[in-house]
């Protein structure tokens, strides 16, 4: 009728309306937390900033001049050597260690256990020195039957040099930390996964490398390249036994040069690249084997709106 009301809308109605109207309006809230922790950082990126280019003692013109040094070089290869021979060493024998941490038998499970034990309990370094001063407990290395017949023997001295000192110092200590690492990625991996995969006829080998390590290898891979990094890292300790990586090289040079700090920061910026680069090979690896999943590197399938204002 004219000039009659409209019907008055029922509350469910105009819940609706509202919450369609805040939805096609809605625009960001400002957040002030957010800006004044932005303006924050800012203002820290800005003072480091100054600090780095205005401070002469660090010496930049020094750090350039020895960035690329061949001694310097030198050292960051051994430096990555060593971090890769001591990771695969210590990922096969830690592999082992996981297995036997697994079996059905007890003394092999208790012996892995004493084994990651003790070697993840004492210091590295304190592995270090005690495997280059092997010699003194056993002044000849021989192989043969126990109590029995040698069969070859060396010098102990000649045997544990800096290399196999140091080779053996930090594989011992990786293999513990990646057999729990391993054995953790297992149990990680449902039972029903290997049941399905009995059930379709696999044998054990199968199920394990087409259905058991590739969904394990989600979990041992983030941590395991943590724990690659670390070694990489560790490997500075290896210094105290006169080994050439890349902090004893430095460390000539600037005995030298008394250049210390330019000297420091050589390392840490070559440090920094290297870590840099394997953290880019392990996020590309963590998305190889996140390929179908949703998390763990995987990207979320990102909504498509529809005409009618729904996504799809």
């Amino acid at each position: 009728m004219p000039g009659s009301l409209s019907p008055t809308k029922r509350p469910a109605d105009a819940v609706t309306d509202t919450m369609t109207d805040d939805v096609a309006r809605s625009t960001r809230r400002v957040r002030p937390w957010r800006v004044v922790g932005g303006v924050v950082l800012t203002l820290v990126a800005v003072v480091l900033a100054h600090f780095l280019v205005t401070n002469e003692r660090l010496e930049w013109d020094v750090v350039g001049e020895y960035l690329f040094d061949p001694s310097v070089l030198s050292g960051l290869g051994t430096t990555v050597w060593l971090a890769l021979a001591a990771t695969v060493i210590g990922a096969v024998v830690g592999a082992l260690l996981a297995a036997a941490q697994l079996s059905d038998f007890a003394p092999v499970r208790w012996a892995a256990t004493l084994y990651i034990g003790v070697f993840r309990g004492i210091p590295p370094l304190v592995q270090l020195i005690f495997w280059f001063n092997l010699a003194y407990l056993l002044p000849r290395i021989s192989i043969g039957i126990p109590f029995g017949p040698e069969f070859a023997s060396w010098d102990a001295n000649e045997v544990i040099t800096p290399v196999t000192a140091a080779v053996i110092g930090l594989s011992l200590v990786e293999s513990a930390y990646m057999a729990e690492i391993i054995r953790g990625g297992l149990i990680g991996v449902e039972q029903g996964q290997r049941d399905a995969a009995r059930a379709m006829g696999l044998t054990p080998a199968q199920t394990f490398f087409r259905v058991v390590l590739p969904q394990a290898m989600r979990v041992i891979i983030p941590p395991g390249g943590s724990q690659f990094i670390s070694v990489l890292k560790g490997t500075a300790l290896v210094s105290v036994i006169a080994m050439a990586d890349l902090l004893h090289s430095v460390q000539v040079i600037y005995n030298r040069t008394y250049e210390i700090v330019p000297m420091l920061i050589v390392a840490c910026l070559w440090y920094l690249a290297v870590v840099t680069l394997f953290t880019f090979g392990q996020r590309w690896l963590e998305r190889h084997f996140s390929r179908g999943h949703t998390t763990g590197g995987g990207r979320a399938r990102r909504s498509k709106p529809t005409p009618d204002g729904a996504t799809a």
